[in-house]
């Protein structure tokens, strides 16, 4: 640690510093408290504390920013609403509440995760501290690079780790913690990946009263995919058109693009039931497909015990290439992430299976064809249905959880004063402010809060959804994964084969096992993971794993059972129930 000295220096240098202008000690940490409390009054409220207890929590700040006023540090995360607030407006507060030189860089989360790379690589520091996804908690935790969070709270960061830090408040850190039971990273932003509908069109008497006819059963929230396909093809083929419209009963994309990729890993296997039971992931088979051994990763196709390419994978795979052709926009296909995000707000969707809750404020301005004149929304958003292979136990999707990493090749000082940062933009001083702005909470008490339930009507479902006992169903890429950056690659070049039809859903992920199991194998010889790191298993006839309990799961005889559809209504009370 960097010792009391640089302290006396600082000190020193700041007695001869306020000598020259003439001000005092106090007039300085005077001059700090009324930062914080402008602050306070004119931007960090509403929040679960008092003003006089948020007073309180800065305080601390200013006093634990004494060792590093004046010094210049840097930080980065990917470019999304809450981070873009952090950026703009709170990087701003704590510098002027601390004295700290605070530039909060915004990049593409390619590029974030590329830098990344560079300095674990290199172990030249680019930035002091890192807002990544907890996707990488595998590679964190095995790497040997990261700084162990829980560890630094004990050690060298104790005297800087606020007093109100709180982290069973956080609701993500099982996301974010390794397989050694260490906390490695600190949720900073969580938004889900859900069901998503217009729940104004599924209101209407004639489309209900024709959906019954056809299919026989109510039209509502489906429960499983069944009855998602069924909708996706009702609005599609027997509707086609609301108020002169043409509409849709799917949207998607499927150009080839890294964003491709993300589309897969977000949990799409587990949404059909691939791999086992388990949260936050599947043990001993993930939603990736990737087998472990105790901690050690050994295969990823079925022939190594792997569920890459096993019946559960190819039939969500064949699901999105059918869904998409034949019920999404024509455009669909050759859209990316970013360009199909906004469709659904165009007012031409009935329905969206795998839709970011990351897209709430956009999807709530005033005057968009999907709000109400009175701002409230016409669409909903819902617990995504399940395929045919899922079972009670599993994860049912996705959860980002952009999250404060530090690695050791920063300095010490620099690293401890983002620490700082890390813990400001996360305090309960200012978090539910800025939940309300990003609408990506972190803490059950600022969910919990008055403000989230006064906000509640215009958010389509997001509090309740928070609030629900469902939520734990819904976690980022777990630790099965022991390289997310060079395995995640591997995954938009073969899934694109699927989407462009140059190959059957099989045949790509055939090709996507056997890369991994390729990436795998390189990463047991060079050793650099140690006694977590991969050791593959022999391939065997995949009927031995078939046989074998959970996953990988033999196909099933029937992959489309009847549908089942539940009111909108009904589910959000059975959520309240579990509450109770």
């Amino acid at each position: 640690m960097f010792d009391n000295n640089n302290k006396t220096r600082h000190s020193m240098a700041l007695a001869a510093l306020l000598a020259l202008s003439g001000l005092s000690g106090a007039a300085w940490a005077d001059a700090y408290e009324e930062a914080a409390k402008k602050w306070i009054a004119d931007e960090f409220n509403p929040s679960t504390l008092t003003p006089e207890q948020q007073l309180e929590e800065l305080k601390w700040f200013i006093k634990a920013a004494e060792p590093f006023r004046g010094m210049n540090i840097s930080v980065v995360s990917e470019t999304i609403t809450t981070h873009e607030y952090e950026s703009k407006v709170l990087a701003k507060a704590f510098s002027e509440i601390t004295g700290i030189k605070l530039k909060h860089d915004l990049l593409q989360e390619g590029d974030v995760v590329e830098k990344l790379q560079t300095q674990m690589q290199s172990d030249k520091n680019i930035y002091d501290g890192w807002v990544n996804d907890s996707d990488l908690i595998g590679t964190h935790a095995r790497y040997g690079k990261a700084v162990a969070i829980s560890d630094m709270i004990k050690g060298e960061g104790k005297d800087f780790t606020s007093p109100t830090l709180d982290l069973e408040d956080f609701i993500g850190t099982s996301f974010t913690t390794g397989p050694d039971g260490k906390l490695y990273q600190l949720p900073d932003q969580q938004f889900a990946n859900l069901y998503w509908f217009r729940a104004d069109w599924f209101e209407r008497p004639e489309l209900k009263a024709k959906f019954k006819e056809i299919y026989g059963y109510e039209l509502g929230v489906p429960v499983n995919w069944s009855a998602y396909e069924d909708i996706a093809e009702f609005f599609s083929v027997h509707v086609k058109e609301i108020d002169g419209q043409r509409v849709y009963g799917h949207m998607d994309y499927g150009k080839k693009d890294p964003s491709l990729g993300w589309r897969f890993t977000d949990a799409w296997f587990s949404m059909a039931g691939g791999g086992d039971k388990g949260l936050p992931n599947g043990l001993p088979v993930d939603e990736w497909g990737i087998r472990v051994d105790g901690c050690r990763p050994v295969g990823s196709s079925v022939a190594r015990g792997g569920d890459t390419n096993g019946p559960a994978a190819v039939f969500a795979t064949q699901k999105y290439v059918d869904w998409m052709r034949q019920y999404a926009p024509p455009e669909a296909q050759g859209m990316t992430f970013s360009e199909s995000g906004p469709v659904p707000a165009q007012g031409a969707i009935a329905q969206q299976i795998f839709w970011y809750t990351a897209f709430t404020a956009d999807m709530t301005k005033p005057g968009l064809p999907v709000v109400n004149e009175d701002g409230t929304p016409k669409w909903r958003m819902a617990p995504s249905p399940k395929g045919p292979y899922w079972e009670e136990g599993m994860k049912l999707g996705y959860q980002d959880a952009g999250s404060w990493t530090f690695l050791k090749s920063t300095p010490e000082k620099q690293r401890l004063a983002a620490w700082l940062y890390a813990q400001f933009v996360t305090s309960k001083t200012v978090s539910l402010k800025k939940t309300l702005v990003g609408l990506t909470p972190i803490r059950e008490s600022d969910i919990n809060s008055q403000a989230m339930t006064d906000a509640a009507p215009k958010l389509g479902g997001l509090v309740e959804f928070y609030r629900s006992p469902a939520r734990v169903q819904w976690t980022p890429t777990g630790t099965n994964v022991p390289d997310y950056p060079r395995l995640a690659q591997l995954w938009w070049q073969f899934i694109a084969e699927a989407a462009s039809g140059d190959k059957t859903p099989q045949q790509a992920l055939d090709g996507l096992a056997a890369a991994q199991d390729t990436m795998l194998g390189r990463l047991e010889r060079s050793g650099v993971l140690g006694e977590c790191g991969p050791k593959l298993n022999e391939p065997r006839d995949p009927q031995y794993w078939f046989d074998q309990p959970g996953a990988p799961k033999p196909k099933l005889a029937n992959e489309k059972p009847k549908g089942e559809t539940i009111a909108y209504d009904e589910l959000l009370k059975s959520w309240e129930q579990s509450r109770n």
